[in-house]
């Protein structure tokens, strides 16, 4: 039996628990195109942050805040002024401050007008994830805020499954071993709310169970070690290099007896150089989709996109941060 499209079984639990999104990038054609998509596929109610102009250019079913003329301006500059009044943020600040686009998307996420927002086919990753942070904040209990990609493997792909979590390649730089097991725990998270699946995770290195000595394999053991007392029933080992986490007949030879090697559905990169050029190379050699940076470790759904991203990547990032909002 075929494997399940991830990206299809993601759309079918968007359309079927319809959430606000709202995008703050109005005025790229791009992120329109998206938006009509997603609207007329049902996959979530849809918001766009720009002239009101554009609700002649999107056509009906889509709703437009102008951020210089919405009626929520002075709310919106009540509530930020207050909520950044710690770091001396004065109420004429602040009223020019929720203008700007990824500003004013996010207080209507934080303020419940909407489950989540979408950015960064414009701006760049810093400032979207700066206005996150910024505005919507970290979860409860979260230490540090991460990213993963989803990787949808082509089908009848060996491995047999077709969707996989790849953290953190797009944010956290050269994570600590504390910030490691923080990551590894968000991203199995991630995979329960988008895959449905048990994660399995794998902590990966160049080396597996001590075949190799060196402090970058040190923090990867300890990372394991704060991870699994963190969440004893989470299924997850390591140190475990790539091949022993998803090749079955490697992960015996190398890890006899792990509940992960062989099997790992989630892999947690030792770094941020690791990262990213792995999930490029399952990308660009492998044939997998990737979908992301996702963010994970915020108190509601605010994903980033890449400035060279195409009508479909909207339309799935729409759909991945719909089913985030369903879980928030």
């Amino acid at each position: 039996m075929a494997a399940r499209d991830p990206l299809a079984v993601i759309a079918a639990r968007a359309a079927a628990d319809l959430k606000h999104i709202v995008l703050s990038e109005g005025s790229d054609p791009r992120v329109q195109q998206a938006a009509r998509v997603a609207t007329d596929r049902g996959l979530a109610r849809v918001t766009l942050v720009g002239p009101a102009s554009l609700a002649g250019v999107v056509g009906p079913g889509i709703a437009i805040e102008d951020p210089e003329a919405s009626p929520l301006l002075p709310a919106f500059t009540t509530a930020f002024q207050a909520h950044r009044a710690h770091k001396g943020v004065t109420e004429a600040q602040a009223a020019q401050l929720v203008r700007q686009p990824l500003v004013f998307a996010a207080m209507m996420v934080r303020e419940g007008l909407a489950d989540g927002t979408v950015g960064g086919a414009i701006h760049t990753t810093s400032d979207t994830v700066r206005a996150a942070l910024q505005v919507i904040g970290k979860a409860k209990g979260a230490g540090l805020v991460s990213s993963f990609f989803l990787m949808v493997l082509p089908e009848d792909h060996p491995l047999g499954a077709r969707g996989m979590i790849f953290s953190d390649c797009g944010l956290v730089i050269d994570p600590s071993a504390q910030e490691l097991a923080a990551i590894a725990q968000q991203a199995a998270a991630s995979a329960r709310t988008l895959l449905d699946v048990a994660p399995k995770v794998a902590m990966l290195s160049f080396s597996s169970k001590g075949s190799a000595r060196h402090p970058a394999v040190d923090k990867v053991v300890e990372a394991t070690h704060l991870a699994q007392e963190a969440a004893p029933d989470l299924a997850l080992d390591g140190e475990l290099q790539f091949d022993a986490a998803i090749v079955p007949a490697v992960g015996a030879s190398k890890a006899a007896g792990s509940p992960v090697a062989g099997h790992a559905n989630v892999l947690v990169f030792p770094n941020l150089d690791a990262g990213n050029i792995g999930y490029k190379i399952a990308q660009r050699i492998g044939g997998a989709t990737a979908i992301g940076p996702v963010l994970q470790g915020l108190a509601k759904p605010a994903n980033d996109l890449s400035r060279g991203c195409s009508v479909d990547d909207i339309v799935q990032m729409i759909a991945v941060t719909a089913v985030q909002g369903a879980q928030a």
